[in-house]
């Protein structure tokens, strides 16, 4: 039997249309074996199309919209990549308050590859020390966070990654990370 290290955990997942695939797909997987119980959150209710790099492949059900989320209600957010879809995402107020909401908490943030720029358009990336695809260091480092290019970075409550390949190892820091805040007792309202 899997450990479920995540029994009872709710982890929102903020996504928008062009969403890298195995971004969401493959972190979701692993935190449900795990045990948690995730949402896909996006802007618009419905399906959320999944590119891998620039290629649409299959969609995505959405549990709700921004609209209709409390960050309250979960315990941790997973926020993917894919160039498009953090573009597009960045500019969401909902999605702004609600990651800073999470932050102000102290509620654990996963983040991959373009996926930070939800965090530097929130203000939250000063002094962080983090990583992300290479092609938005300019943008990360511009917002006074502390960047480097590594497989994972841990930071307080955030774990970041860089890419699809490195899956592997931000799926561990991501269950690892959440678990300890379910130890700490932040737990959803």
């Amino acid at each position: 039997m899997a450990d479920k290290k995540l029994d009872g955990c709710r982890v929102a997942i903020i996504a928008t249309d062009l969403f890298e695939e195995a971004e969401l797909i493959e972190p979701r997987k692993a935190l449900e074996e795990a045990g948690a119980r995730t949402a896909v959150i996006a802007p618009h209710s419905g399906e959320i199309q999944a590119v891998r790099h620039d290629t649409k492949t299959r969609t995505v059900k959405v549990d709700m919209t921004l609209d209709q989320a409390k960050p309250g209600d979960f315990d941790a957010v997973l926020l993917p990549g894919g160039a498009m879809n953090a573009d597009a995402l960045r500019m969401e107020k909902r999605a702004q308050e609600f990651v800073r909401d999470f932050d102000r908490h102290g509620k654990p943030i996963a983040v991959i590859c373009h996926g930070p720029w939800l965090l530097v358009s929130s203000g939250l990336t000063r002094g962080r020390h983090m990583t992300s695809y290479h092609t938005i260091q300019d943008d990360l480092k511009n917002a006074g966070a502390n960047w480097v290019d590594d497989v994972c970075v841990r930071d307080r409550n955030w774990v970041s990654s860089r890419k699809p390949s490195d899956i592997p190892q931000f799926n561990r820091n991501v269950i690892e990370l959440f678990a300890e805040s379910k130890l700490k007792g932040h737990k959803a309202a």
